[in-house]
């Protein structure tokens, strides 16, 4: 392992956007694909605006969020953000993302193993992480199940009126 996990800095928000972009276009690639041209622009408008506003506030919003980075020759290479509910004693990850060029070495297991460990060291009893069933979440689905959670189906319909 030539990476580490460390929290993350203010400058290294301009490279977590960067690689989350990347790892997230093939997403909406397949996205356009299974909706197709008439649904995709309705339902995605500006898919890069939108990632880039949802990175934008959990960076910036320490409070709700824990955010950190996998680092790898003083580059990031993937992040995790995740949120603690004291209250309901749960935590949720809200983003997780690994440059395209640094996937399938371990790194997004890693980064999600890292923030169950840190939920249960704060004392939460349910970790909940939420992604896709299309083909191009196979690679998360992997690393959640890696980490041990488990998953029920869930399907979202949409029709052009």
């Amino acid at each position: 392992m030539n990476w580490h996990i460390r929290r993350m800095r203010n400058p290294d928000v301009e490279e977590i956007m960067q690689l989350s972009l990347l790892a997230w276009e093939p997403v909406f690639a397949s996205f356009e694909q299974i909706l197709g041209s008439e649904i995709y622009p309705i339902v995605y408008p500006d898919w890069r605006g939108s990632q880039r506003k949802a990175i934008e506030d959990v960076c910036r919003e320490p409070e709700n969020t824990l955010v950190w980075v996998a680092e790898r020759e003083e580059q990031v290479v993937g992040f995790v953000a995740y949120e603690l509910n004291h209250t309901e004693e749960k935590g949720e990850v809200q983003l997780l993302a690994v440059h395209p060029d640094h996937q399938n070495l371990g790194i997004g297991t890693a980064l999600s193993d890292f923030a169950l460990q840190k939920m249960i060291e704060a004392g939460m009893k349910l970790a909940i992480v939420r992604t896709g069933g299309d083909p191009s979440h196979a690679p998360a689905r992997r690393a959640y199940e890696k980490s041990g959670y488990t998953g029920i189906p869930s399907v979202i319909y949409f029709k052009k009126l």
